[in-house]
């Protein structure tokens, strides 16, 4: 499908999706949060896209919510209110539930649901000048619908503090405190981001795919009643043809098939 504010291109089985409206820096609306939606449902369903790259064009990953939206959100009827908030959260759903891996380019700025965007995304790699921020509190609001893909990746403790201040912090400070894998200057950010999805790319697709399923799985159970889902969970995957392939390809000390 035809897109309005991201640019989808692939490059060999990376999928690349471009937020495209440098000129707000990337700040979501209605459209994009439905063309964001309607991008990793079709990633997901498409079996040639081994992993996805959302980055940001211009000189800003993205500055979250644009305002005006937000701004004319709010006056809507509270049904219709609630109803554009849910659908909100659902695209923020789909890029944490996407089945390939997702990996976020960050750059310049990353405020409100921008850092929202980093949480969701299963590995960020951003610079460590980018700018950071739970900045809602400054506008009178609250970072609600971001706040559990942040918790996910930096626990309550430290939203306790970021929440309540809506402080910025840099690139180096969201590594120290989870938000993103790894910060680096700024003409090295192209370079890491290609090592990190060479690495996923290095790994069976069906395995990447169950692996964020265990994680979601396995988190809240305590050790006893992750004891049969996870001993189930490696018999049934150890069984795949995928598996038989890597653990073949290991002996044989050649690369397995999906590298090649």
């Amino acid at each position: 499908m035809s897109y309005e504010t991201l640019e989808i291109a692939m490059d060999g089985p990376v999928r690349n999706v471009r937020l495209n409206r440098p000129d707000v820096r990337n700040a979501f609306n209605g459209v994009v949060v439905d063309e964001l939606t309607k991008a990793f449902k079709e990633a997901d369903e498409d079996d040639s896209t081994r992993a996805v790259l959302l980055s940001g064009n211009g000189k800003s990953f993205s500055a979250g919510a644009d305002l005006a939206w937000m701004k004319e959100q709010a006056g809507l009827p509270h049904a219709e209110n609630a109803a554009g908030a849910d659908y909100m959260a659902r695209m923020f759903l789909a890029i944490a539930r996407c089945k390939k891996p997702v990996v976020a380019r960050v750059h310049g700025h990353a405020l409100g649901g921008g850092s929202g965007l980093t949480a969701a995304a299963d590995v960020a790699i951003c610079t460590e000048g980018c700018l950071f921020g739970l900045t809602e509190v400054k506008l009178g609001i609250v970072p609600a619908v971001i706040s559990p893909f942040v918790l996910q990746k930096i626990g309550a403790g430290r939203a306790r503090t970021l929440f309540l201040t809506g402080e910025r912090f840099d690139g180096r400070e969201a590594q120290r405190i989870g938000l993103v894998h790894r910060a680096v200057a700024e003409d090295q950010l192209d370079e890491a981001v290609k090592a990190t999805v060479k690495e996923l790319l290095s790994a069976g697709p069906a395995a990447v795919a169950s692996a964020k399923e265990l994680i979601r799985s396995v988190a809240d159970l305590s050790l006893e009643d992750a004891i049969p889902v996870t001993s189930k969970w490696i018999a049934d995957l150890r069984a795949t043809d995928e598996a038989k392939e890597g653990f073949t390809a290991f002996l044989e000390k050649r690369k397995p098939g999906w590298m090649s």
